[in-house]
């Protein structure tokens, strides 16, 4: 669950006098949101958005404006004119869900990933959808349920424990503060194989002992509250 095994790599860079019309066209071609520019030693030194370069192009640096002023213009325009110095970067063997926050709180669409300043490629919230839906089970398949926990330690390790025993196959195990009861917690327990029980019977196993909030199977949601 680290960044090395979800990031891009052979990133598509910028150097610091790279055209800004030449940013555009991958822009174009590749549908990149976010070029890393790097010096001449292939360090990190800034980020390059697709709306940096929107900006740039419909009249925030043509004649008359800014870039002019410095002598420049839309056609010497570079990268180091309209990059973010110093981005929020991240190692390659950060945690992804450390990724998911950083991205919230930035409200920024990727991160650079560098180690020992070197850039090695970029992670995505393309990249950090991925990963959850991998790690959710959600690409196999399968029925989902959600029960909500009191504070016991030992509440889940019962319940996924009863799962087993009663031939429940279960892929992933999700668990999160309940947004409304304080001390609660959700257990979101994504079930592969309920072998030769039908959902009914699940949900009746669940309901004996547990609070089952609900329940998506085929894409379809049942509320219990």
């Amino acid at each position: 669950m680290l960044v090395r095994d979800w990031m891009t790599v052979n990133v598509i860079s910028l150097g610091v006098n790279s055209s800004v019309l030449d940013a555009a066209e991958f822009l174009r071609e590749k549908n990149i949101r976010q070029f890393p520019v790097i010096d001449s030693q292939g360090r990190l030194v800034g980020i390059v958005s697709d709306r940096d370069i929107r900006d740039a192009m419909p009249s925030k640096f043509i004649p008359g404006d800014s870039a002019t002023e410095r002598g420049g213009g839309l056609y010497t325009l570079t990268a180091s004119d309209i990059m973010t110095s110093e981005p929020i970067s991240v190692h390659s063997d950060t945690a992804m869900t450390e990724v998911a926050e950083v991205l919230v709180k930035n409200k920024v669409g990727g991160l650079p990933v560098v180690d020992a300043g070197r850039l090695k490629g970029i992670i995505t919230q393309a990249d950090v959808l991925r990963f959850l839906c991998t790690a959710s089970g959600s690409l196999r398949g399968g029925a989902q349920f959600a029960i909500r926990m009191d504070g016991r330690p030992e509440l889940l390790a019962d319940l996924l424990c009863e799962i087993r025993n009663v031939g429940i196959i279960f892929t992933s195990v999700f668990t999160a503060h309940d947004p409304v009861h304080s001390g609660y917690t959700n257990a979101y327990v994504t079930v592969a194989d309920m072998g030769d029980m039908s959902v009914e019977e699940v949900v009746n196993i669940l309901q004996e002992k547990y609070e089952l909030l609900f329940y998506v199977v085929e894409g379809v949601t049942v509320d219990m509250e």
